[in-house]
């Protein structure tokens, strides 16, 4: 097997890169336009991945190919243009939004860390980050997901990204890998604050909800520990946010296909509060650091209407992490405490660290 051609190199030189050390910050995906085109080639990719769909390879891709990219690139390209913002798709915008601030918010703490953004599937790929990261001279990377609970489906992907860029490469960078930070201090903080927030400007619903992206059953008795992450996240915001048990539903949502996924279900668990005469419902996505279509077309439009349907009177939808500043605190010290031990700041200057610093200012001011 030949490996990729190295950048040019000379003895001495200094790294493009402040410090040689970078955070790659990555997200699930997301088509380049809302239209058909787009969306089977996006599909195409993600559901081609054998750790989203576990079944065998010969008959998926029948399916996949026969079926499944016949009919679902128009019904999704409709939901996507929806919500697409003059940016471009929500999860991207944001998700670019973050790691610029990221940036910034560690530029503030005095670290000289390079922050790029990739996607799982779609653009900008994970291979073309780190081919730009090693091209900036860049030795040593933080791969950090955007998914706080782990599950293979998702974090295991990413990963499965870098080794097969790693696996074409002769010289190699450090890596390190944030498996998850369901649990950390920060983040549950960060969830809490964006609560309290929604209760201060529109008051207090009677149940709240948080719907969690879901997976295939079977992952769960195979092992995988998200929907327990899941449940630990949960547990630890009614905590925060001084919650009694029955004042707020754990559920799962996104289903595909025909196989049983993690339960209860978001939008019969929905269906069936209106039924049972709760009137008002406030509804947070705990697993999405930023508005995407699941959170802004799944939730704040279908959900809502099943639920209004169904004789609910009023539906709040809380908005995902975005731009917080709690949450990009929270973001910039634990990944402070990833690259422990590593160069921050060789080779910075204050220049450097001044047009960090005013990006994240920048776009802060812009929300």
């Amino acid at each position: 097997m030949s490996f990729a051609t190295e950048p040019t190199f000379q003895h001495g030189q200094a790294p493009k890169a402040a410090s040689g050390t970078a955070i790659l910050f990555c997200n699930l995906g997301t088509p380049d336009a809302p239209t058909a085109p787009a969306l089977r080639r996006y599909l195409a990719e993600f559901l081609s991945d054998h750790r989203v769909v576990e079944i065998p390879r010969l008959l998926w891709w029948l399916i996949l190919h026969g079926i499944i990219l016949r009919i679902r690139p128009k019904k999704s390209a409709a939901k996507y243009a929806s919500i697409w913002m003059k940016e471009g798709s929500p999860l991207k915008v944001w998700t670019e939004k973050q790691a610029t601030m990221l940036r910034g918010y560690l530029a503030v703490r005095g670290h000289a860390v390079e922050v790029r953004y990739a996607m799982r599937y779609g653009n900008p790929s994970i291979a073309s980050q780190l081919d730009q990261l090693k091209a900036d001279g860049v030795t040593r990377v933080l791969i950090l997901p955007a998914y706080p609970q782990y599950s293979g489906t998702t974090t295991a992907s990413v990963f499965d990204a870098v080794y097969t860029w790693a696996a074409k490469v002769r010289r190699l960078p450090e890596f390190r890998f944030v498996n998850n930070y369901h649990d950390v201090p920060g983040y549950i903080d960060a969830l809490a604050d964006r609560v309290r927030a929604h209760w201060r400007v529109n008051g207090k619903a009677e149940q709240l909800l948080m719907s969690f992206h879901g997976v295939p059953e079977r992952t769960l008795k195979l092992g995988d520990p998200y929907h327990c992450e899941c449940h630990k996240t949960a547990r630890l915001l009614a905590s925060s946010l001084g919650l009694e048990k029955d004042s707020y539903k754990v559920t799962f949502q996104s289903r595909f296909g025909k196989a049983k996924w993690l339960e209860p279900y978001t939008e019969p668990t929905l269906i069936g509060m209106a039924q049972a005469g709760v009137k008002s419902v406030d509804v947070v996505c705990p697993g999405f650091t930023g508005d995407c279509l699941e959170t802004l077309e799944e939730i704040n439009m279908e959900a809502r209407h099943a639920f209004l349907e169904a004789g609910g009177k009023a539906f709040n939808y809380i908005e995902c992490l975005n731009d917080s500043p709690v949450w990009l605190a929270a973001l910039a010290e634990f990944s402070v405490q990833h690259l422990a031990g590593w160069p921050t700041q060789a080779g910075a200057n204050t220049q450097e660290l001044a047009a960090m610093q005013a990006a994240a200012q920048s776009l802060g001011a812009s929300q």
